[in-house]
């Protein structure tokens, strides 16, 4: 359990990217946040319950205009 205070968001909460940093590895792409959520570079994430968050980075502005 998170021991800061305020608690990170739990893995299960939508704001889940707001946790602390626990690890980084950017050399092979991946971060470890305080609940537990492996956070990879390419915006996708392994929830602790093994559950996949596909890729989700925000459009660009100019591909929204298009």
């Amino acid at each position: 359990m998170c021991q800061h205070k305020p608690p990170c968001p739990s893995a299960e909460s939508p704001d889940r990217e707001a946790a602390l940093l626990l690890a980084s590895h950017p050399e092979q792409g991946w971060s470890l946040l305080c609940n537990h959520v492996l956070l990879f570079e390419d915006t996708g994430e392994l929830l602790p319950n093994g559950e996949i968050i596909a890729p989700h980075r925000p459009v660009s502005a100019a591909v929204v205009a298009a």
